[in-house]
């Protein structure tokens, strides 16, 4: 599973997306009871859709919601000034054809010009094996026409029959070079780059205009690694950053990409050209918990030529008005929002706050919870179709992931950790869980699960087949661990609010590496993207 794996088909991607900016109020950020104010500049309509409350039901939801984005042929031509002559056989230029001649030739035979209008075939007898006449040319015939044309692991492309490129080939061994671990800052407003190999902290950059108020929280990594978003919830303000050189502009035209070379160079708002876009949602004002928290990336389509994924799509999750709650789909490259799924009433435990974690399955359906709420799933291909999946008594959701089979899988402040299997729609709760607060939670590709634990300060490691406990692994220094996640290489990534990040190998949870990171860090979801190549095709 380890080593140094290379991806050399990604794409460089430019985008000059205007960024939407926004007058935010102080707040009171806290991971229980916040408050604070948001400026929306972006605008919404839909239509309201009341899901169902039966798991395994979907009501079609519809509606759209848009948030504006301030964002030959030549011809030679020349005169003959001398008689081309050869030992052998002369060929005089025609009258419809220029050409210059510096020089008289004096050996070989010249070829004949694209004006004789000699077809040189009639038919397919008329040409060398293995060659066809088309327009009276004998030319060596497409390999195919379509797909079908092609062996099993093929695709017809060019008129060649090329072998398969598939996601789990390229993009599995893809981002390891260029892995890395997004933490947001909370009280600083900002998003640290820590390279997840070098256990590094490379750079900084701001989430929005307004400092600390913009209480930056969910951050979800696209599935090939180059670009990430940052929520935040006291304005209500979605921003993305590329993660490489590549993918940033240089929106001043200085020959030179201006941006963040250490944790130390954090930038002015606007001055960093790693900054992409930035959309600011219709939140419900004055309220901490309306802002945008679940956040997911889908994977886009697989291009065979490419080998990439494109046209990724981001889903966001906010709550715009009390007992309503919007997910809302982004075009993930230029942070327009091109569709908004609506939940009303939004009657989850505590209606406070709106979505609170999301994560993507195989099918790329969107799973999501509420706080202490039900679970949801929001299937991409079927028309965006809600159901809703009420959730076990006495269940008190937190941290929420889908695992790469499917299944999802939630920790409970107050209660143990649940697996949701939609095979058979039955909950199953995982012993020895229960007495502590869980947090963030995370599923890695060796078949575990990970929950961040702040009764016992450190981390459950989850048989996921068994659904039972594997070991409890205290962390030291440990404070209040919270956000999991799963980087290219496999490794566990347990962020602590007020330490650093823990790096974790899954085959050997006895080999944890610590990095100490400034500031405080209430961060949670797809913080390395390694979450979404679990929901790559198997």
């Amino acid at each position: 599973m380890k080593g140094t794996m290379r991806y050399d088909t990604k794409a460089p991607f430019h985008i000059l997306a205007a960024l939407t900016f926004v007058a935010a109020c102080n707040g009171d950020d806290t991971a229980t009871t916040e408050s604070d104010s948001a400026t929306s500049t972006a605008t919404a309509t839909a239509t309201t859709t009341s899901p169902t409350s039966t798991a395994g039901t979907m009501t079609d939801t519809a509606g759209t919601s848009t948030t504006d984005d301030p964002s030959g042929t030549g011809t030679d031509s020349a005169t003959s000034d001398s008689t081309s002559t050869t030992t052998g056989t002369t060929t005089t230029t025609s009258e419809s054809e220029s050409a210059t001649s510096d020089a008289t030739s004096t050996s070989g035979t010249t070829a004949v010009s694209a004006s004789d209008t000699d077809p040189g075939c009639a038919q397919d007898t008329d040409c060398p094996d293995g060659q066809v006449c088309v327009d009276g040319l004998c030319e060596v015939p497409p390999e195919c026409v379509e797909d079908a044309d092609c062996g099993p692991e093929q695709h017809c492309s060019g008129g060649a029959c090329l072998d398969l490129c598939q996601p789990g080939d390229d993009m599995m061994m893809g981002m390891v070079e260029d892995s890395y671990l997004w933490v947001a800052n909370t009280d600083q407003g900002s998003i640290s780059k820590v390279d997840t190999q070098a256990l590094t902290e490379l750079a900084r950059y701001r989430s929005g205009p307004s400092g600390g108020t913009e209480s930056p929280s969910r951050t979800a990594v696209s599935v090939d690694g180059r670009f990430v978003v940052v929520n935040n919830r006291g304005t209500g303000r979605v921003t993305m950053i590329a993660a490489t050189l590549d993918d940033c502009v240089d929106k001043n035209n200085n020959g030179m990409i201006d941006t963040s070379q250490n944790p130390a160079d954090l930038r002015p708002w606007d001055a960093d050209e790693c900054t992409l876009w930035s959309t600011v949602l219709p939140s419900e004002a004055n309220v901490i918990g309306a802002g945008p928290r679940a956040v997911t990336w889908t994977l886009g389509t697989w291009n065979y030529d490419s080998c990439t994924y494109e046209e990724p799509k981001l889903w966001v999750g906010y709550r715009p008005q009390a007992g309503v709650a919007h997910m809302a789909k982004f075009d993930g490259l230029t942070g327009v929002v091109e569709e908004t799924v609506v939940i009303s009433p939004w009657a989850v435990g505590d209606t406070y706050w709106g979505p609170y974690g999301a994560a993507l399955d195989k099918d790329q359906t969107v799973w999501f919870t509420g706080l202490r709420g039900n679970l949801y799933s929001v299937e991409t291909g079927n028309n965006n179709a809600l159901t809703e999946y009420p959730s076990p008594g006495g269940s008190q959701f937190y941290g929420m992931t889908v695992d790469p089979k499917g299944r999802s899988w939630t920790a409970g402040c107050t209660g143990p950790v649940y697996r949701y299997d939609p095979m058979d729609q039955s909950w199953t709760a995982v012993q020895g869980t229960g007495n502590s607060c869980l947090r963030g939670i995370g599923a890695d590709r060796e078949g575990q699960i990970w929950a961040a634990s702040n009764g016992q300060c450190g981390v459950y490691q989850i048989d996921a087949e068994q659904a039972s406990v594997i070991q409890f692994h205290a962390l030291n220094p440990c404070s209040t661990p919270v956000g999991i996640s799963v980087d290219a290489e496999g490794y566990v990534f347990v962020v602590d609010q007020n330490q650093g990040a823990w790096k974790i190998d899954p085959l050997n949870p006895n080999d944890k590496q610590f990095l100490p990171i400034a500031n405080q860090h209430y961060t949670y979801s797809d913080m390395t993207g390694g979450q979404l190549k679990g929901a790559l095709p198997q």
